[in-house]
């Protein structure tokens, strides 16, 4: 069945997993204590704030007791839809201020760019809330790339390894399951993709291991649509 769409996730496939852990992670953690405390009155920051101590099962708990849960999260690494949707908003002031850059593999710019020109719908799918995929792409150090994509999915959509979350995704995209193409450096997505009826390529980046028994390849280059 030709491919209509292409989803993509980000860390470990357009993006380097050492730009998220080593940049953008620790610097929501440096800055989300600051953060939380001058701005938990405003209602973007209130409701989620309100959704941790909800998922924590604190509904009582204080700002400083919540900044407590929230950096305890990014040390688990949880991927907890609150926490995803502050650090977002912690990434946008260092966006903005011109502290962070968005990393994106030199070669994922080239397909994805080369994929819209051609008339392919592209969609991102990652864990990170909407607004940080937004960021990654739109103040990236190859300039603003989020004119080629068509729609954003994060974990409301829900979780990354679950095969009704693709079954979601592909009824919001509007196309046959069949022909949207996932991409994913973690075989247990591309898994629950190929369950969902996706086609699914791998990207096994710097010598990576073939992904299960979908097709691999160490570069967007590689991908033969």
């Amino acid at each position: 069945m030709p491919i209509k769409a292409i989803l993509t996730d980000i860390e470990g496939t357009t993006s380097a997993v050492s730009f998220v852990f080593d940049v953008l992670f620790p610097f929501a953690a440096k800055h989300l204590p600051d953060f939380v405390r001058e701005h938990a009155e405003d209602p973007e920051v209130a409701m989620q704030l309100g959704a941790v101590r909800l998922d924590s099962g604190e509904p009582e708990a204080d700002v400083g007791r919540v900044i407590e849960i929230l950096q305890q999260w990014i040390a688990e690494d949880r991927k907890a839809t609150p926490l995803k949707a502050l650090q977002g908003m912690i990434w946008k002031q260092g966006y903005e201020a011109g502290e962070l850059k968005g990393h994106v593999y030199p070669d994922a710019v080239e397909a994805l760019k080369a994929w819209h020109e051609k008339g392919y719908d592209l969609y991102v799918y990652s864990s990170g809330s909407i607004q940080a995929q937004q960021l990654i792409f739109g103040c990236s150090e190859a300039g603003d790339l989020t004119p080629l994509f068509s729609g954003y999915f994060d974990t409301t959509s829900g979780p990354k390894r679950e095969a009704q979350s693709y079954r979601h995704i592909t009824e919001a995209i509007g196309c046959p399951a069949g022909k949207i193409l996932f991409l994913s450096d973690i075989v247990e997505e591309l898994d629950a993709a190929q369950q969902a009826g996706m086609q699914t390529c791998g990207l096994a980046r710097e010598g990576g291991k073939k992904l299960g028994d979908h097709l691999t390849v160490s570069s967007f280059a590689e991908i033969d649509i």
